[in-house]
């Protein structure tokens, strides 16, 4: 009986919304709905129905990647019928408590062991959707028409120029992926470049690299969590890109104290990473943080741009310029998802059909928070004064965009 009831809601809730879609359901009914169905949506079993009845994002993707239901449909229709499914993002972007959010303690193992569930899928799995040099972080689009490659290069220049990085400096990469960051720094800008990762397929991959592109003299890769970097040795220039997401929350203090004291006076820091929209929303509805924190990252925490600021500025660390990427990262997502499923089989051979379907849902989904502003990506720079106050900047941002 209650079964027959979901079923019914379930049926009624699509018509209500006039949603173009076949619906096969486990004991083998059928209901079509619209003229032309953009998706077929198949219930493998009545579990699916406690995702769909009462819907959300999060339930909707834990549902598809456990195969509860199948979606035959092109990745942007998915999206668009979830969101007309579900209805508007159910978060509270202005009274959210803090004390509501997951405090999580980010200790070395924590950490590491977030870092390989993350990253250490495969190397080849996030080739077949990445740029050629697989940056995984937001790309930069001069022209909405530019290619994945041309706008993550377009990024590494932009992050570059911003740092006004020089021949001879020594430049830090805190969390540095596969290495293009670095590589771009040592081999444009003739910088001493260091990457640090919790991630050995990284790790070996950047090592290979940079024996392929003789860079032994200039560069440099470290598996190591960034509490445990040395500070005898202070840089000239850091960027942390991705990465500030993934400290946590109640960590952010010891970061920037961490990043100060790494930086000599006078040099400048990018912190490139996500930020909520909403003072104390954390930027995600709850069961879409269960859905991330469950299948994709454990431990991620986003905080809002201004506290951002503010934890720096408790810190010494001065805010020089911010740019917001938001549209940026929606286009970068649309990217690596076409993408994906463009090369689905070769995929699904590597990781298998649960991870991919992990990946892409998650993908997808956050191309649709940055779409509609549930989260954001920001780029803040910021100096360690000089004595007396001085920062070692130009007066104005022409540098930035001279190429």
């Amino acid at each position: 009986m209650l079964q027959a009831q979901l079923v019914n809601r379930f049926e009624q809730r699509l018509r209500g919304l006039h949603l173009p879609v076949n619906v096969e359901f486990w004991n083998g009914k059928r209901v079509s709905l619209g003229e032309v169905p953009k998706l077929t949506l198949v219930l493998r079993r009545p579990a699916a129905l406690r995702a769909l009845a009462r819907p959300g994002l999060g339930k909707i993707g834990r549902a598809y990647v456990e195969g509860d239901i199948d979606i035959d449909c092109d990745i942007h229709d998915l999206v668009e019928f979830a969101e007309s499914l579900c209805g508007p993002q159910q978060v509270d972007l202005k009274k959210r408590d803090n004390d509501d959010w997951k405090w999580w303690l980010h200790t070395r193992l924590f950490d590491r062991r977030a870092i390989t569930h993350h990253y250490d899928v495969s190397n080849d799995f996030f080739a077949l959707w990445l740029d050629q040099q697989r940056v995984y972080s937001c790309a930069y689009f001069r022209d909405a028409d530019d290619s994945l490659d041309v706008a993550q290069q377009q990024k590494l220049d932009h992050v570059c120029r911003k740092l006004i990085l020089k021949p001879g400096e020594r430049f830090l990469d805190v969390g540095c992926g596969w290495g293009a960051l670095i590589f771009r720094a040592a081999e444009k800008y003739g910088a001493h470049a260091t990457g640090i990762t919790l991630s050995r397929n990284q790790f070996d991959y950047v090592n290979d690299q940079i024996r392929t592109r003789n860079l032994a003299d200039r560069c440099e890769v470290r598996l190591l969590d960034y509490r445990d970097l040395p500070e005898h040795e202070p840089f000239d220039k850091i960027a942390s890109v991705g990465m500030f997401e993934h400290v946590g929350k109640k960590m952010l203090p010891a970061y920037f104290a961490k990043i100060y004291r790494l930086l000599k006076p006078g040099g400048l820091v990018m912190n490139h990473g996500l930020t909520s929209t909403g003072l104390h929303s954390g930027g995600l509805s709850p069961d879409v943080a269960d859905f991330i924190e469950h299948y994709v990252f454990p431990g991620g925490e986003i905080p809002h741009l201004s506290k951002e600021i503010e934890l720096m500025a408790r810190e010494n660390l001065e805010c020089l310029d911010v740019e917001c990427l938001r549209p940026h990262y929606a286009k970068t997502l649309w990217h690596w998802v076409d993408r994906l499923d463009a090369r689905r089989e070769e995929a699904r051979a590597l990781v298998g059909e649960k991870k991919y379907r992990i990946w892409r849902i998650y993908m997808a989904g956050y191309a649709l928070a940055f779409q509609r502003g549930w989260v954001s990506v920001n780029q803040v720079l910021a100096g360690r004064p000089l004595p007396g106050g001085t920062q070692s900047t130009p007066l104005t941002r022409e540098h930035v965009y001279c190429g």
